[in-house]
């Protein structure tokens, strides 16, 4: 991966907060518009062009914008975004949704999913590794303008009822970092060039273990997903001590 000076990384990011906010391609009318990265319109088509070379950006076809490229997305996680902090409040409310359910393990990885959906706005699964797959949110992820695309939408459904493909897409992550982030084709599947999956383990390995995580576009809202799916790996893992 290439470095970036300062004013491209500055331009990375606004192109990327702007793709996330409006799922299109992002143009340099709209940059001068509404970002103040104070430098010309040429200069910003010029570095756009740069950018679209090294690999961060991609043209689609149908647009002059670009979009990022996977490579783009995680050079964005790793040096560019700020992590939200998942508020005190939030992190009882979690909790408290989990905590009566604690003995009854598949009414709290149902429960896990449910809440995960609902509180990153994506599809969230569980996968055990006894091989049981626990998914809530189907709906949700059918509202963003990528799964209007039926190949994704049908490939993301498929593999929601594989338990051996959801097994291959995990194993693809690699180091010890306590959320995993897999994009585009990363995955190893055709057709999920626009889709993205966050997880994290859980589990004292004594009963039960796996991993939980979402499941969505390339663009989702990665501040707040990734400290949301670390949260609810690290209250499975509290919760599995008393299995």
């Amino acid at each position: 991966m290439t470095d970036l000076k300062p004013r491209q990384q500055q331009l990375l990011k606004a192109i990327i907060d702007e793709y996330v906010e409006t799922a299109e391609a992002v143009g340099s009318e709209t940059l001068v518009k509404k970002y103040n990265l104070g430098v010309s319109p040429a200069t910003i088509r010029n570095e756009m062009v740069n950018l679209t070379e090294l690999g961060y950006l991609k043209q689609p076809h149908t647009s002059a914008g670009r979009i990022p490229t996977s490579m783009g997305m995680k050079f964005y996680i790793n040096a560019l975004m700020k992590e939200a902090q998942l508020p005190v409040k939030e992190e009882v409310a979690i909790k408290e949704e989990l905590w009566d359910k604690r003995f009854e393990i598949d009414r709290l990885l149902r429960q896990s999913t449910r809440q995960l959906s609902q509180r990153t706005n994506n599809l969230a699964l569980v996968v055990t590794d006894e091989g049981d797959v626990y998914y809530s949110g189907i709906s949700l992820i059918l509202d963003a303008p990528e799964f209007f695309d039926i190949d994704l939408t049908k490939t993301v459904l498929m593999v929601m009822d594989r338990e051996d493909m959801l097994e291959q897409i995990f194993n693809r992550a690699v180091g010890e970092e306590p959320v995993h982030i897999l994009l585009g084709d990363e995955l190893g599947l055709d057709y999920l060039d626009q889709c993205g999956v966050v997880f994290a383990h859980f589990g004292s390995g004594k009963r039960l273990s796996g991993a939980i995580g979402v499941v969505g576009p390339v663009r989702m809202r990665y501040p707040h997903v990734i400290p949301t799916v670390r949260y609810f790996g690290n209250l499975l893992s509290d919760l599995a001590r008393g299995w």
